[in-house]
């Protein structure tokens, strides 16, 4: 089964990265930088897989440029709890 084809493998990939990120220095704010352009490239170019995605999706679609940082932020702090 693929990292993207359900939302708990999603977000223990994305924790796993995380945790790396961490290890090499990476502040929050960093973080959460990459996964703003991680969600950019995600909502043009990657069709939804399962409705946590769908949903994250039609958010990021509506959400304005701080919105979508903070959509990235939970996004990074979900992962990092889910690892």
């Amino acid at each position: 089964m693929g990292v993207m084809e359900t939302f708990e493998n999603w977000k223990q990939f994305l924790g796993e990265h995380v945790d790396r990120a961490k290890e090499v220095g990476l502040s929050q704010d960093q973080l959460a930088n990459i996964a703003t352009k991680v969600g950019e490239f995600l909502a043009s170019k990657v069709d939804p897989k399962n409705p946590e995605q769908q949903l994250l999706k039609e958010m990021w679609n509506v959400a304005d440029n701080e919105e979508r940082r903070a959509i990235a932020s939970i996004m990074v702090k979900m992962a990092d709890r889910a690892h």
